[in-house]
């Protein structure tokens, strides 16, 4: 109930299925219009409100409370009739208390929707969970103080659609956010709110000459995120640029190579015609448009072809076959088959014996060469791309499993300079 019992008196105390009812009426005082703030004591009528307030003894409260419609006299005033009010009791167009609505409200921020109902329902205020989302979607936001260190950076709202957040980088809570990165926005935003003294930004020319715009005397940082982000892409940048030296690293596959490699096919063929006319046009010392313009072709192509030194550089040649869990029974299936034994079933149940613990079609797959008399294709190991020569370079010794060590690791580092068991870890 409310502190000011002085404005209400108690009629009537009850329990009346499980509900703790209380009657209570406001008293014959003057009270102030909402709008002009003229006293009136003249009743137009009374009715009765009901309000839900917290529980009592774990039974829920209903108070039937019968208040006074009043008249207003200002002789300026629009309002003709106004319904009182109680401090800390009533509040227009609520079914419950102040102490109540508290309560609701600080379940939907702690709980939210479906978590904030299960706590009501045991606190004896059941609301369905879609009620209490809607009680945290009215609450008010805070006001918004400037932020001493403020952080900016973008997001991707779709494709290349972009928008900016700012952030309380000493709360870590969100500030605003709109859509676009451009420099005038964040530089308004700025020039509104003075006095944020650091700003925390990615590498964007864009935020940086916002930020020089709308706040100069600000200090520009980055953290650590985006200043590992940009070491980590300085070493892809770097491993991409010796690809060749990582290829060059990769041990030689211990069976020769496939002879579909030797197999005239009408691509290898289209691909020998044009490197003889391109290298024809561009020996003469042509350059790479004039000689795209004279034979008709992209300038990209006629680039691939001039820069190849031999016309099986420019074959596509299919993607080297990863290793699987067969490839450690491989030389039992080889010595199983020159035994006489051609049954995929059956030496998949022997390596099952053995510990294989892959599908029956795999081992099928790998004996199918043999029934035409071709060799059983071994696995080659693939040369590092340059996310995997990042990621090794990158990542703390500790930090690392085996299955992450690879042969050409060595020559990684040794063609970026950089030594083992010295790498700065994130």
């Amino acid at each position: 109930m409310s502190p000011h019992l002085d404005a209400v008196r108690v009629e009537r105390v009850a329990v009346e299925n499980g509900v703790v009812c209380i009657s209570a009426c406001t008293r014959e005082l003057p009270v102030g219009c909402p709008d002009c703030a003229g006293v009136s004591a003249r009743v137009h009528s009374r009715y009765v409100r009901t309000l839900a307030d917290l529980a009592v003894g774990g039974r829920p409260v209903s108070i039937g409370l019968s208040v006074r419609r009043l008249f207003c006299d200002g002789p300026h005033c629009g309002r003709r009739t106004f319904a009182e009010q109680v401090d800390e009791l009533t509040v227009r167009y609520q079914r419950r208390t102040p102490l109540l609505q508290h309560l609701v409200e600080m379940a939907a921020v702690l709980l939210a929707g479906r978590g904030g109902a299960r706590l009501l329902q045991i606190l004896n205020a059941p609301m369905s969970r879609t009620s209490v989302l809607f009680h945290l979607m009215r609450m008010p936001l805070p006001p918004a103080a400037t932020p001493r260190v403020l952080g900016v950076d973008d997001f991707a709202l779709y494709a290349e659609v972009y928008g900016t957040l700012l952030v309380d980088a000493d709360t870590r809570l969100p500030l605003t956010l709109w859509a676009g990165r451009d420099a005038e926005q964040l530089a308004a935003w700025l020039r509104e709110h003075p006095g944020v003294e650091t700003v925390c930004r990615d590498g964007s020319l864009q935020y940086r000459q916002g930020i020089s715009d709308g706040a100069p005397n600000a200090t520009q940082v980055s953290d650590r995120f985006h200043l590992w982000q940009g070491l980590s892409k300085r070493v892809a940048d770097i491993a991409a640029a010796h690809r060749g030296c990582l290829s060059a690293a990769v041990p030689e596959p211990a069976t020769p190579a496939s002879p579909s490699d030797l197999i005239d096919t009408p691509a290898r063929r289209h691909a020998k015609r044009l490197f003889e006319a391109v290298h024809a046009v561009t020996d003469t010392g042509c350059s790479i448009n004039a000689a795209a313009r004279e034979l008709g072709l992209d300038w990209r192509t006629v680039r691939k072809y001039a820069r190849a030194a031999t016309w099986q550089d420019c074959v596509r040649r299919p993607r080297p076959r990863q290793p699987t869990a067969l490839d450690p029974y491989m030389d039992y299936l080889r010595q199983r088959w020159e035994e006489g034994e051609h049954t995929a079933k059956l030496l998949h149940q022997e390596l099952l014996a053995k510990g294989y613990r892959g599908h029956y079609q795999r081992v099928k797959m790998a004996v199918a060469p043999l029934r035409r008399g071709l060799p059983i294709d071994m696995p080659r190991e693939r040369p590092p791309s340059p996310r995997q020569v990042a990621r090794w370079i990158t990542t703390t010794p500790p930090r690392r499993g085996l299955h992450t060590i690879g042969a050409a690791e060595p020559t990684a580092h040794a063609l970026l300079g950089v030594e083992r068991g010295t790498r700065p870890g994130p």
